[in-house]
């Protein structure tokens, strides 16, 4: 049978992006307390196609997937990402993978906290590594309810961190940071008797990104689910 895929193209059109996306696949993410986490992530994986090839294989991209089963974590997404380019033959290649996360529950009666976190690499010229994490953001809307529930929390919204890695950071700890950014800005709100504001929560998440030695780059996203509408800020930094 004829290798069409790998056959010159005499068009010389460079195809920026050809792969796989949206694979159901499990993972194995790397846990700072119980040192691995299974979960399922959903996975995108793509590279770009030099002008002299008609197409690449695709099946090579789950190949590739399947070679590295049990080990597709933050530390081996460069190895991921030389193979991809290497067998592909590709000027550029590109891992994505969108995976729940789920951290101990802070309480007896609590269940586990589950937050949607990503890690998404690039390689061409250089690497690039970037972490993900959704972290809710829900106020407090009672002391304590008088049959002796827990305090109820507002659905108030979500706060986005988002960091192109410049050495190793645990998952966790960039939960942490944020959600210690969110209580302290919770508490300030509540002692000035104000409204909690997207403005006041994304500069104080930045404020500790910017002290994050691990963080080369990073971008803050805060969003306030209003009835009818939304509302947010972003920032950047380095």
């Amino acid at each position: 049978m004829k290798d069409i895929q790998s056959q010159h193209d005499p068009r010389r059109i460079a195809i920026q992006k050809v792969g796989v996306k949206d694979i159901a696949y499990p993972i194995t993410v790397l846990d700072k307390h119980t040192r691995v986490q299974h979960t399922v992530a959903r996975v995108n994986m793509y590279v770009n196609l030099p002008h002299q090839f008609k197409g690449t294989h695709m099946s090579r991209f789950v190949e590739i997937l399947n070679r590295f089963h049990g080990e597709i974590h933050v530390k081996r997404f460069s190895a991921i990402l030389r193979e991809m380019k290497e067998r592909l033959q590709a000027e550029a290649a590109h891992l994505e993978i969108d995976f729940p996360f789920f951290l101990p529950p802070q309480g007896r009666s609590a269940a586990s906290r589950r937050y949607l976190c990503a890690m998404h690499g690039s390689l061409c010229e250089r690497e690039e590594i970037e972490i993900t994490v959704r972290v809710p953001v829900a106020p407090p809307l009672a002391a304590a309810a008088p049959n002796g529930l827990p305090p109820s929390a507002g659905h108030w919204g979500r706060a986005e961190a988002r960091v192109r890695l410049a050495d190793f950071l645990w998952l966790e700890d960039l939960v942490t940071l944020v959600e210690e950014a969110v209580a302290a800005e919770i508490r300030a709100s509540r002692q000035e008797q104000a409204p909690l504001a997207v403005e006041a929560l994304t500069g104080a998440i930045g404020d500790r990104l910017a002290a994050q030695p691990a963080a080369a780059w990073f971008s803050v996203t805060v969003e306030n689910f209003a009835r009818g509408y939304s509302t947010f800020a972003t920032l950047e930094g380095s």
